[in-house]
C-alpha cells in the first residue's frame, strides 16, 4: 500500500538559509527578489513547504477521492531551470488575469518563468494578491 502522507508540509528551515543555497547565483538573486515581493504583496511570513517551495499562507484541499491535506495558498520555487509559481491560476479571476503576465508557460497547477525580467511585476504581485486573498491564515499560527 503506498504511502498517503503528503511530503509537502510546511517545515522549519529557514527561508533564508534554502534561499541561501540555490544555484546558480543569477537564481538565487531572483529568489530574493520574488521571496520579497511575495512577502509585501501577502503581508505574510515565508514558511518552507517540503525540501524546495516557500509559501505564504495555507489553504485545505480536498479531493473527490476523500484525500486532504494542505497546501500553501501562494508558492514559489527557485528551480535551476525555471521559477515555478502555485497557486497563481486558481481562481477565475487569477486565470484572467494571467496572460497579461509575460513570457510564461504553465502546467496543470503551476506557473513557469524562466527569467524574472521577462514578467510584468506589477501582474505578478496582483495574481499574488489574488491567489493569497483565497487561504485560510490561522493554519499555520
Amino acid at each position: 500500500m503506498a504511502d498517503s502522507t503528503p511530503k509537502t508540509v510546511p517545515t522549519d528551515v529557514p527561508v533564508e538559509a534554502f534561499v541561501a543555497g540555490v544555484e546558480p547565483a543569477r537564481r538565487r538573486e531572483e529568489a530574493e527578489r520574488v521571496v520579497a515581493l511575495l512577502t509585501a504583496a501577502t503581508g505574510a511570513a515565508p514558511v518552507m513547504w517540503g525540501p524546495s517551495i516557500i509559501g505564504w499562507g495555507s489553504l485545505h484541499y480536498r479531493y473527490a477521492t476523500g484525500r486532504e491535506g494542505d497546501m500553501p495558498a501562494v508558492g514559489f520555487s527557485p528551480r535551476k531551470a525555471q521559477l515555478t509559481f502555485y497557486g497563481l491560476k486558481d481562481t477565475p479571476e487569477g486565470a484572467g488575469l494571467l496572460p497579461r503576465l509575460g513570457a510564461f508557460t504553465e502546467g496543470k497547477g503551476c506557473v513557469y518563468v524562466k527569467r524574472l525580467d521577462g514578467i510584468d511585476l506589477e501582474i505578478l504581485n496582483d495574481l499574488v494578491e489574488i491567489a493569497f486573498a483565497r487561504g485560510d491564515y490561522d493554519a499555520l499560527a
